[in-house]
């Protein structure tokens, strides 16, 4: 499996297009044989036979070809911090769904049917495409710019787009590129896994279990105190009864006391939990901010569709998360914060501290799934973000994981958009990041310069691609861990492991490799891009 991920990683998009021309080939030969011999039906079952076949073997080439291309923290109980205005409680912080995108639940099709159906559909297509259209997809010079990712200079990386393709050959690279990042992602998470292959790991047991420097967080409302103590059962039943981490609980008011009543009894009483109002300036709409532009502005992203355009509540909550929450009196002594929020599943068992983890793996960021943004809501984002990079370009880190926010084939029109941003984010409603590289220089001069433009209001820039941002341009992406063991759920997304046999880590309430319910739904899926650019061979190999 490593050997396959490190060939797709540096493949140029001309051996993309030839390994599906490949299997178009294949499937035509087959389906046509077997046609005069059992009809239509049996042509497309037998044509999947032999793409299963095919995919191995073409792996094995593109493995070839890719291989030559080149703490005691903080005790006290009530503190003053702030909370984020969750839209109608669900705590759904990046949900960017339009309500024409949500599909239809399919209850029959889940996991490698799923999977199965979409390749024979698209499978189907390949069968009408004529000999001629075959040939000119496979004479096409389609070049991919990841040997000009290897330019000195950073600036030059982040003003070209990973794909160097335009025109009628995007449609059909970019279909391509969709087919085998699905294969990518199903074959990953297909395979059995428990944990973490590192030493070291601290059990239940160890005298330091749950002494790392951290607190679990969550921004709520008094209303939202049935959804978060849903989650909160969820986590110490996995994680927390073992290691018994402090809680956090924020809010822009101050909790009543029923509220405080409901999560301290459903706990231990020597579980610690602080709950912090924030200070109004953290979380007001800033006075600079130009309020009859803002509506104007707002009343054109709810005409598109943008999901709370015109909820101010919402972005106050993304500005507080982007730049203020790391700033909270109540977090001062921490330096590792594990967020959760209402209304999310966590559906396996974690038996290692996992902020300890983090440190002792020099990590300062995990997360669960990676998906692509509204591009409406972050048209500007990019070249603000771009102008940033230019006048300081001593911050650029480079290992960043430029490629994953330059890929522009699987979902061009954000892209284009946004004028260069692919508009893959990690999504931060769950999120373990190490605050001091929030408090670090780079990203505090970013937020600063984010803050003078206004784009929280003017337009609806999420903490989630203001952070992703961040740290794909300033951190070194081999200190990002992607957290494959965490089954975990926010609608309409799901982070599902498979488990050896036998295993009773996980309660089975996820099906392994399915991204989401929703078939429409898997382009939104990032994760290939960041598995086969920003991961290492090291980092593949620990699960």
């Amino acid at each position: 499996m490593r050997i396959l991920f490190a060939g797709f990683r540096r493949m140029r998009l001309k051996t993309i297009v030839f390994s599906v021309t490949l299997l178009a080939a294949l499937i035509t030969t087959f389906c046509i044989v077997t046609q005069y011999s059992g009809g239509q039906s049996d042509a497309l079952e037998t044509a999947r036979t032999h793409y299963n076949g095919a995919i191995s073997y073409v792996g094995e080439k593109l493995a070839s070809y890719g291989d030559s291309a080149g703490s005691d923290a903080n005790k006290e109980g009530d503190t003053a911090v702030k909370d984020e205005t969750t839209p109608e409680g669900s705590g759904k912080e990046n949900v960017q769904l339009e309500e024409s995108n949500m599909g239809q639940h399919s209850n029959s099709t889940t996991g490698d049917a799923k999977v199965d159906e979409a390749l024979i559909h698209y499978q189907e297509s390949q069968l009408t495409s004529s000999e001629d259209e075959i040939k000119k997809l496979e004479d096409s010079e389609i070049e991919q710019t990841s040997m000009p990712f290897e330019d000195d200079n950073l600036i030059n990386k982040l003003e070209r787009p990973l794909y160097a393709i335009s025109g009628a050959e995007a449609a059909n690279a970019s279909n391509a590129l969709l087919l085998e990042n699905t294969e990518i992602y199903k074959k990953l998470l297909d395979e059995p896994i428990t944990e973490p292959k590192v030493g070291g790991l601290i059990r239940e047991n160890d005298p330091v279990a749950g002494k790392g420097n951290a607190t679990i967080m969550a921004l709520v409302q008094n209303k939202d105190v049935d959804a978060i103590v849903g989650t909160i059962q969820q986590l110490e039943e996995k994680f927390n009864a073992k290691f018994a981490y402090p809680y956090t609980l924020m809010n822009e008011e101050y909790f009543t006391d029923e509220f405080k009543n409901r999560i301290t009894s459903m706990l231990p009483v020597d579980r610690v939990v602080h709950f912090a109002k924030i200070d109004s300036e953290d979380w007001d709409v800033p006075e600079d901010i130009d309020m009859k532009k803002y509506k104007e502005n707002m009343n054109q992203l709810d005409r598109d569709s943008v999901q709370y355009a015109k909820k101010i509540s919402y972005h106050n909550m993304c500005r507080f998360y982007s730049s203020k929450f790391y700033h909270q009196d109540v977090l001062n002594n921490y330096k590792y914060v594990w967020r959760i929020e209402p209304n999310v599943n966590f559906y396996c068992d974690i038996d290692y501290d996992i902020f300890q983890f983090m440190e002792e793996n020099q990590k300062i960021y995990g997360f669960t799934l990676s998906l692509y943004d509204s591009p409406q809501s972050v048209r500007s984002l990019w070249n603000v973000t771009l102008g940033f990079v230019k006048e300081n370009p001593h911050y650029l880190n480079r290992n960043g994981a430029f490629e994953w926010i330059k890929e522009n084939l699987q979902k061009p029109e954000n892209f284009n958009m946004t004028d260069g941003y692919s508009t893959c984010h990690f999504w931060t409603n769950f999120e373990i990041v190490d605050l001091d590289f929030l408090r670090s220089e780079p990203y505090e001069k970013y937020m600063d310069h984010l803050e003078k433009q206004g784009g929280f209001y003017y337009e609806r820039w999420g903490d989630a691609p203001v952070r992703s941002l961040a740290l794909a341009l300033f951190a070194d992406k081999s200190q990002i861990h992607w957290f494959r063991d965490v089954a975990y759920h926010h609608f309409p997304y799901t982070n599902c492991p498979s488990s050896p046999m036998g295993s009773r880590r996980c309660d089975g309430k996820c099906t392994p490799g399915v991204f989401s319910a929703y078939d429409n739904l898997i382009v939104e899926n990032c994760l290939p891009t960041w598995i086969k650019y920003s991961m290492s061979e090291e980092q593949l190999d620990m699960y």
